[in-house]
C-alpha cells in the first residue's frame, strides 16, 4: 500500500478526474480481497487476496484522501492530518477486540466474510463526502511535471533517510508484543489489550503532534517523537518482565512512535513553504514510499533477529528474553529516526 503511491500519484496528476472517480472502486475491492480470502486454502491465497486485492482497494480510497485534505487545509494541515491519521489508531484500538471475538466464536473463514459485509455498510456512505476543494477537469494534463525542486533538496532526503530508518522498527512491536507477553506466561488476551494500548495512545499522538507541526519546526517535533520512543523501547521493554511495565512501554511507545506519522504533514508544510509550487503528489507518493521501503525491510529483519534468541539466557529481564536483538533493534531505529534533528542543528538544513 504504501509504495504504491509512486504510480497513482502520477497518475492521478495527468488524468485528475482518476481519483474522484477511482474512490468508488477502492471498497468493493477491499470487501471482494477478504471476501475472496475466506476461501483461501494456503498461504499463497491469502497473499494475492488480502495481501494484494485488499490492498490495492486501500491504497484506491487512501491517497485520494491524502491529495485532499492537502486541498483543504492550509494553516491546520499538521492538525487535519493527525485526526486523520488518530482515525488508524481508533481503528487499531477498536477493531482487534471485535475481532477476537468474531473469531473465537466463528472462526476466521465466516469472520472474514462478516468483515467484508460490515466494511462495504459502515463505510459506503462515507465516500461521498470524499471530495476535492478545486473541481477536476477531465482533459489530460501535459506530461511536463513542474515543482520537483524538492527532489534536489538535501534537507527533504535527510528526513526521509530518518523515516526509513524510523519505519524499519516502528512496526515491530505491535507485531511481537502479543507473543512476547505469551513468553513471559501470559493470555492471549493480554496480548491483544497491548496492542490496542499501544494503538490507544496512537490516538492522541497523532492529533497532538500535528497540532505541534503547525506551531514549530517538523525536526522539533522528531525528535521528541525519537527520544521518547527511544527511551520507552530501552527502558520499560527492555527490563519487562511482567504486566504492569509492559503496560507502560505500550502506552508511552504508541504516543511517542505513533505520534512520528504525523511528522509527515509537517515535511509537505517544510517543502510547500520553500516551494509553492511543489508537486504535491509525488511529494506525497515518495513519503509514503519511505515509509513502506522500512515497513517491507522490517518483516524479513525481525525474523532474522528472533530466529538469533539474541542473549538469551546470558542477560536477565527482557533483553534476556529471545526478544533481546528485537528490543534493541527497535530502540536504536527510534533514535536514528531523529536524524533529521542532528542534520539542522548542524546546519545541513
Amino acid at each position: 500500500m504504501y509504495m504504491s503511491g509512486l504510480v497513482l500519484f502520477p497518475a492521478y496528476k495527468k488524468f485528475h478526474h482518476l481519483a474522484s472517480t477511482m474512490k468508488w472502486a477502492g471498497l468493493p475491492l477491499m470487501a471482494a480481497g477478504l471476501f475472496a480470502a475466506s476461501f483461501a486454502q494456503n498461504v499463497q491465497h491469502l497473499i494475492l487476496t488480502q495481501g494484494v486485492i485488499y490492498a490495492l482497494g486501500g491504497c484506491i480510497i487512501y491517497y485520494p484522501t491524502l491529495l485532499y485534505i492537502d486541498e483543504w487545509f492550509v494553516q491546520r494541515k499538521g492538525l487535519a492530518f493527525g485526526i486523520m491519521w488518530a482515525g488508524t489508531g481508533a481503528g487499531g484500538l477498536i477493531i482487534p477486540f471485535v475481532l477476537n471475538i468474531l473469531l473465537q466464536r466463528w472462526g476466521f473463514r465466516t469472520t472474514l466474510r462478516i468483515w467484508a459485509t460490515a466494511l462495504v455498510i459502515l463505510s459506503s456512505p462515507l465516500i461521498y463526502f470524499l471530495r476535492p476543494r478545486i473541481p477536476v477537469s477531465r482533459n489530460p494534463t501535459s506530461q511536463r511535471y513542474v515543482g520537483l525542486g524538492f527532489l534536489k533538496s538535501p534537507s527533504f532526503w535527510l528526513l526521509q533517510i530518518g523515516l526509513v530508518i524510523e519505519s524499519l522498527g516502528y512496526f515491530i512491536p505491535s507485531l511481537y508484543l502479543p507473543t512476547f507477553a505469551s513468553s513471559l506466561g501470559l493470555s492471549r488476551s493480554v496480548g491483544t489489550l497491548l496492542v490496542a494500548l499501544l494503538n490507544a495512545a496512537g490516538v492522541v499522538a497523532t492529533v497532538l503532534m500535528g497540532m505541534l507541526c503547525d506551531r514549530f519546526h517538523v525536526t522539533t517535533v522528531i525528535v521528541l517523537c525519537s527520544v521518547g520512543a527511544t527511551i520507552s523501547v530501552f527502558l520499560f521493554w527492555g527490563l519487562s518482565t511482567a504486566l504492569p511495565l509492559l503496560i507502560v512501554f505500550a502506552i508511552v511507545y504508541g504516543f511517542f512512535a505513533g505520534g512520528f506519522v504525523s511528522t509527515n504533514a509537517g515535511v509537505m508544510k517544510m517543502v510547500k513553504g520553500e516551494d509553492p509550487t511543489v508537486d504535491m503528489g509525488l511529494l506525497i507518493g515518495i513519503i509514503s514510499a519511505a515509509r513502506g521501503v522500512g515497513a517491507v525491510a522490517s518483516g524479513p529483519l525481525s525474523e532474522a533477529l528472533l530466529e538469533g534468541e539474541t542473549w538469551k539466557g546470558k542477560v536477565g529481564l527482557g533483553y534476556g528474553s529471545g526478544y533481546g536483538g528485537l528490543i534493541v533493534f527497535t530502540g536504536v531505529t527510534a533514535g536514528f529516526g531523529g536524524v533529521g534533528f542532528l542534520g539542522k542543528r548542524l546546519g545541513w538544513m
